[in-house]
């Protein structure tokens, strides 16, 4: 919604100023302009990028006119899900959870929350270390290792989009130039027109810089920078999962370990201890 609200802004911003100013909007209408700045920037994202990034950016794309899915709610139910395998480990050992572990579609525990189920990089993130710790055969020190590469796997991964919309984003200005000189050339082919003809011809030359510009700065380089910010909140939830189970591994209670998750948590989304504890309470009576 914000991303819609921006743009807006942009748009009565700079294009109503320059109709306040006295300009003629309609100046600024060149598609040939905006072809050959679309066309140019389109064609270099296609070949300073491989399969994986050009399916990446565009199944990405989509998801900046979507609020943050990593809300405080989500947070709380994925620390009261920890809490109560956590603690039915604590009660009934490791095996317990080796169903649930194997089948969190069909699982008591991880069907009580929906919101967690519908993210499977979380399910699988959470599932395939617990089946670790159910085995037996790693120490807190070689899962610590794996979580943090596989974290950092994923995190790049998912700055892809990011990178390629922000390059995308500087080749924008430079196609504007292109068009802009093109428009140049064309005129001083046409230098035998009279001087009002001509002035048209370098005003609409012009109109390419004006275009490749707004369009970095105003739509395409602020994409990459909220692109960049999802991936940030989705690796929290990983850093979240991955500090509660270390703190399991090391000994600590279940209401201990959902505290050292809670607290790598960002200000903005953590929950209080009360209000975690209280969450935690309604979660185990549904």
């Amino acid at each position: 919604m914000l991303v819609i609200v921006g743009y807006i802004v942009v748009v009565v911003s700079v294009f109503g100023g320059f109709a306040l100013a006295g300009g003629h909007l309609a100046a600024l209408f060149q598609p040939l302009e905006l072809l050959m700045i679309g066309g140019g920037a389109g064609g270099a994202f296609l070949v300073g990028n491989n399969s994986k990034a050009v399916k990446a950016t565009l199944k990405a794309l989509p998801t900046v006119l979507k609020g943050s899915k990593y809300t405080r709610a989500l947070y709380m139910d994925m620390m009261a899900l920890l809490y109560e395998l956590l603690t039915k480990i604590r009660k009934e050992g490791l095996m317990s959870v080796e169903a649930d572990v194997d089948s969190p579609e069909n699982s008591p525990l991880f069907t009580k929350y929906p919101t967690i189920m519908a993210d499977h990089h979380i399910v699988e993130f959470l599932t395939d270390y617990l089946r670790l710790m159910v085995s037996g055969s790693m120490n807190a020190f070689e899962i610590e290792n794996l979580m943090d590469n596989e974290i950092e796997t994923h995190h790049h991964e998912g700055e892809v989009p990011a990178h390629v919309i922000a390059k995308l984003g500087d080749g924008l200005p430079a196609f504007g130039i292109v068009a802009a000189v093109m428009g140049v050339v064309h005129t001083m082919e046409s230098v035998g027109l009279p001087p009002a003809e001509l002035g048209i011809l370098i005003a609409h030359a012009l109109v390419g810089t004006f275009l490749g510009i707004l369009l970095a700065y105003g739509f395409v380089g602020p994409l990459a920078s909220l692109l960049e910010q999802k991936v940030h909140e989705s690796t929290k939830m990983f850093q979240c999962i991955k500090v509660t189970l270390l703190a399991s591994i090391n000994g600590y209670a279940p209401a201990i370990a959902v505290e050292f998750g809670r607290k790598v948590l960002f200000s903005t989304e953590r929950p209080s201890f009360s209000e975690l504890e209280e969450h935690v309470k309604g979660a185990k009576s549904r």
